[in-house]
């Protein structure tokens, strides 16, 4: 729909991971840049931000796939108990 977008959780479908409200103040910095570069070009705009919005928290979406299978899979809470016991240990 012309005119439209989303950003913070709305744009972004993970686990609950406590990066949501992080990922919606980047997004809004980020909107707020690609209007300040398109001004007189909302459609612009929103095109620039909505290119890089996706790729931006595939990393995070990643991320909060992982701790959610730490904190909730067959092995847990032991698979989480290991993630921070071994944490910044080799191997």
């Amino acid at each position: 729909m012309p005119g439209v977008t989303l950003l913070g959780d709305a744009a972004h479908l993970m686990c609950p991971s406590g990066e949501g409200a992080n990922l919606a103040m980047y997004d809004g910095a980020e909107l707020g840049n690609a209007i300040a570069a398109h001004p007189d070009d909302t459609e612009a705009a929103l095109a620039a931000y909505e290119e890089a919005l996706f790729p931006r928290s595939a990393a995070t979406a990643e991320e909060a796939s992982r701790v959610h299978k730490l904190c909730l899979d067959d092995n847990a809470p032991h698979s989480l108990v290991r993630f921070f016991t071994n944490h910044g240990q080799a191997g």
